[in-house]
């Protein structure tokens, strides 16, 4: 009989061996048989023994690399040390330990040299791309300051100058006048050598420290704000060395490539408005520097519009562009102030440069708040740049309103009164401001009160008194033919402010004053007590005496330089106080730029005649900058129909 195949021992059952009926003539051939049987079941189960040992034993070097040589199966293992229980056991995989450690080791420092080979071709890939970016970056600045370079080299196209009417002149008859208007030349240069002297370059002037003094409107640089603001002063002064001091230092040191973030609206009104004055007061073949350096600025304010709705951020950083709003500012809002007081300078630069980009920003702006829906009329004074809707509902014509109603009108006198759009914007706000804002004291004293949370607060502004002028300067082309009432009514805000001049110590007003119960034209609080050198009620004084040569506004406003005279001057220039109802009051030491700017500027016009700057020929940005009418009716700008 054949012995059956053994299966290979793969886990599956050995099946049982059919031997037969028995059969006693074979007997020896049936013990050879089951001796051949035994045999085998012995060598089955010793290989059963050693594989099952293969498996199942435990490793005594766990985590350590299997090997499958044939030196470590059935090979003797005598533990030689101390205490060995088993000395001469066969053991299935009984490893030579020391052997196994040099391999692990040489395993090891395989791993650890494969391990800092990548890790040092990582790092050069690394390197590689990082001097590949820097390369990419600097190829790329390189690029941007050459085509900054070319575009400030690109000459401006040629555009025709406006008839400049009364750039010079103005000087009055009256002796009496004449020694006045000399008096105001003198405080204007005693302002400007002190900061020749102490702040040259500085934004402004500290004239009781004598150093230099900036604010963050300006940023982190020496801007010369200073300079800027005051050049169309000094022109029209006649104070002409003065001027070309301030045109060279503008030449050889202004520079807007700075890492500096300044007030979009600030630098707007006082240095492109300035800029922009300048150029036209001293002739295009002079002073073509200050058309160039107005563009370079404009272009470094443009990223501030990159907006959602295109209404600018309130700050940007004129090197990278990043614009923000005011901190303390309503939900992130835009002020309307700030991003309604552009129109003027921005229609300017799209004129001398043929570009309509700046054009376009403004009326940008006035079209999305043509559409918007306002409370009562009234305009907000916050806007949310992002979302295009109001923040807080507060109207004011004094501080966060006041310029945005001021350059509708302007826009409309500006164009030659052509621009009927912005005339109906202004004549539209006018009316709900008289509406809902404008009331009469029980002393009958007419006061612009503010809209706030909901109720009418008897509180008006310094800033505010400038609406005098604007309703005076309003009142020719007013609806319904109430020219002359707009005129009184200015006239009433021109007495209202004179009130708070006229019941302080010095005679000079304060930052805010109240209208409740038997408190009238008076400040309340010590923090709204202070008088920086402001112009607005000065301001209002000389639009009145254009409009009607009563005696009384160039009475008031010579009162108003006494006391800025007495109170104001010290040996390094002139001095904000601290408490106009003090009569020792102590001095903020700083020489605010718009002194000079507009304070000085509205004085010395108050006392000259009218035929300088005469108002059918400039209109004056609010920062007092003459610019001149223009009749865009006959103008295209780079091949583009007229603006209109």
């Amino acid at each position: 009989m054949t012995t059956p195949a053994l299966l290979p021992l793969s886990g599956r059952r050995i099946p049982p061996l059919n031997l037969g009926p028995p059969s006693f003539p074979h007997h020896r051939a049936t013990l050879r048989l089951s001796e051949k049987f035994i045999l085998l079941l012995i060598l089955s189960a010793f290989i059963t023994l050693c594989f099952g040992a293969f498996f199942f034993l435990p490793d005594s070097s766990k985590h350590k690399r299997f090997d499958l040589g044939l030196e470590d199966v059935l090979i003797p293992h005598v533990d030689a040390g101390k205490g060995a229980k088993n000395p001469g056991v066969f053991l299935i995989h009984g490893p030579d330990e020391h052997r196994h450690r040099e391999e692990e080791e040489r395993l090891r420092n395989k791993i650890r040299a494969d391990h800092e080979k990548a890790l040092e071709e990582a790092k050069e890939k690394l390197r590689k791309s990082k001097e590949e970016i820097r390369a990419e970056i600097q190829t790329e600045k390189n690029k941007v300051v050459q085509e900054m370079k070319t575009k400030e080299s690109k000459p401006l196209p040629p555009v025709p100058i406006p008839n400049l009417v009364g750039i010079s002149g103005g000087e009055p008859e009256d002796s009496d006048i004449r020694k006045k208007r000399e008096k105001i030349k003198e405080m204007m240069k005693h302002a400007w050598d002190n900061y020749r002297t102490y702040g040259w370059g500085h934004n402004e002037l500290r004239p009781i420290a004598r150093k230099g003094h900036s604010t963050n409107i300006f940023g982190s640089s020496q801007m010369g704000a200073t300079i800027v603001d005051a050049l169309d002063t000094l022109y029209i002064m006649g104070l002409h060395d003065e001027f070309l001091d301030g045109q060279r230092w503008i030449e050889d040191n202004l520079d807007f490539s700075v890492n500096s973030e300044v007030s979009v609206f600030e630098v707007n009104i006082r240095f492109i408005g300035g800029l922009l004055a300048a150029y036209y007061l001293s002739g295009e073949e002079v002073s073509k520097i200050f058309k160039i350096k107005a563009v370079q600025l404009a272009e470094k304010l443009l990223p501030a519009f990159n907006t959602p709705t295109g209404i600018p951020w309130a700050m940007v950083n004129l090197k990278s562009g990043v614009g923000r709003n005011w901190g303390w500012a309503s939900a992130g809002s835009s002020i309307l102030a700030e991003f309604g007081t552009l129109h003027m300078e921005f229609v300017h630069l799209s004129y001398l440069t043929g570009d309509l980009v700046y054009y376009k920003k403004v009326m940008h702006i006035r079209k999305l708040l043509q559409q918007m829906d306002r409370p009562n009329g009234l305009y907000p004074n916050y806007l949310n740049p992002r979302t295009g809707r109001w923040g807080q509902y507060h109207t004011s014509v004094g501080g966060l309103g006041d310029s945005f109603y001021e350059y509708l009108l302007k826009a409309w006198l500006m164009s030659d009164k052509t621009d009927h759009e912005a005339r109906k914007m202004y004549d539209d706000a006018i009316e709900a401001i008289e509406k809902h804002l404008i009331k009469k004291s029980r002393g009958g004293l007419i006061f612009i009160g503010e809209w706030k949370n909901g109720h009418l607060e008897k509180k008006m502004g310094h800033l505010a008194c400038f609406a005098g002028g604007m309703f005076a300067l309003g009142a020719d082309g007013s609806r319904k033919d109430k020219a002359g009432h707009y005129l009184e009514l200015g006239a009433e805000i021109a007495r209202t402010c004179h009130e708070s001049y006229d019941r302080t110590a010095l005679k000079l007003g304060p930052e805010s004053f109240k209208f409740d119960g038997a408190v009238e034209a008076v400040a309340v609080r010590q923090a709204e007590k202070y008088y920086i050198l402001r112009p607005e009620v000065i301001e209002t004084y000389w639009y009145l005496w254009r409009f009607t040569h009563d005696p009384r506004y160039r009475q008031w406003g010579w009162e108003a330089a006494l006391a800025i005279e007495k109170y104001c001057r010290v040996s390094g220039g002139f001095s904000g106080v601290k408490d106009v109802y003090s009569s020792t009051p102590t001095h903020d030491d700083v020489q605010q730029s718009f002194f000079l700017a507009e304070t000085l500027k509205y004085l010395y016009l108050l006392f000259s005649g009218d035929d300088l700057l005469p108002l059918d020929h400039w209109v004056f940005n609010t920062e007092a900058h003459p610019l001149p009418v223009l009749h865009l009716a006959n103008i295209t700008l780079s091949g583009n129909p007229a603006v209109r």
